[in-house]
């Protein structure tokens, strides 16, 4: 299957396929055509760059008109592995993957089966999340088919992804370097190696994806809880319906609520949190009787940043 998925990208084809992070859906990253496919089949706004996965750093830095130190640093620490850098992009980089920037965002994974694909593709594969834009990111290639069952060409299964959540993108075209989204690599990590990052600057356009629209929500409204696990249950008990409410939350949390029959365990630890969000979102949006799904998170450590950075886009509302 990875061969022809290899043939597929080469042709101009769509192909969903996994990574360590969540499933993409791929398009030649250098052929403006098939990548404009995308953004048709997710019904993605132009203005959202595309992540180009590559199969190494060379690579890479052959899409980009000059290869930062910072870059060079990062790639020697963490590729292949869920860490995004956006770098000054050559004109072989069509506008379409662009958004029309200057700069192109490039990621190396660390899936075994993204990387055959790569290897079989040999072309760099452009791919956002393998979801209807807006809808929470697939982890699994049943989220795939739920939301572009007859947009793609081939969906390759490698089973559930590992991390859960995407990537993290940093921004190395400038200095001092810019955390545009949290993701699967700690900021923690990154900034051992490069120093401290910034916050992007308010306003102007996207520059990397997850950062301009609302992301990662389901059909049901969502309320983020910002409560620490103690104090959350209560807070639960005294606003939601029981009937009526889905509950997705750390363990210690349903522990006490076990009058809430709709809920989904994040796990003891923010891995197992990020693991498990997105499909939890997406099994309590089944659930006919859930009116509104209240996720409870407080953590900023870790993988926590990331967890908190999708509830905040997939939320209508946050209780503190």
């Amino acid at each position: 299957m990875v061969r022809r998925a290899g043939r597929l990208l080469r042709s101009g084809g769509l192909v969903a396929f996994p990574t360590e992070t969540v499933y993409g859906l791929g398009a030649n990253a250098l052929d403006a055509a098939a990548a404009a496919r995308i953004f048709a089949a997710k019904g993605r706004p132009a203005d959202n760059p595309l992540i180009v996965h590559v199969a190494d750093g060379e690579e890479a830095a052959a899409l980009s008109l000059a290869w930062p130190a910072a870059a060079v640093r990062l790639v020697r620490a963490f590729w292949p592995g869920p860490l995004t850098l956006v770098v000054p992009a050559s004109p072989v980089v069509p506008a379409v993957v662009r958004a029309g920037l200057p700069t192109v965002a490039v990621r190396c994974p660390a899936h075994p089966v993204a990387r055959a694909l790569l290897r079989a593709a040999r072309v760099p594969v452009a791919a956002p999340s393998a979801n209807r834009s807006g809808r929470p990111s697939p982890t699994t290639a049943r989220a795939v088919a739920e939301d572009l069952d007859g947009r793609v060409d081939l969906v390759v299964d490698g089973g559930s992804a590992g991390i859960g959540v995407e990537s993290t993108v940093v921004d190395v075209s400038v200095s001092p370097a810019v955390l545009l989204r949290p993701g699967g690599l700690p900021r923690e990590d990154i900034e051992a190696v490069v120093g401290p990052l910034v916050e992007p600057t308010p306003g102007g356009p996207a520059r990397s994806p997850g950062m301009k629209y609302r992301h990662y929500a389901p059909d049901r409204p969502v309320v983020w809880l910002r409560r620490s696990p103690a104090e959350a249950a209560a807070v639960v008990r005294a606003r939601c319906d029981p009937a009526a409410t889905g509950v997705l939350a750390p363990t210690a949390v349903l522990a006490a609520l076990p009058e809430y029959v709709h809920a989904v365990d994040l796990g003891p630890s923010a891995e197992t949190a990020a693991q498990r969000l997105f499909e939890g979102l997406r099994r309590l949006d089944r659930i006919p009787a859930v009116r509104v799904i209240v996720a409870v998170w407080d953590s900023d450590r870790g993988l926590g940043l990331a967890i908190g950075n999708r509830l905040a886009k997939a939320a209508g509302e946050v209780w503190t």
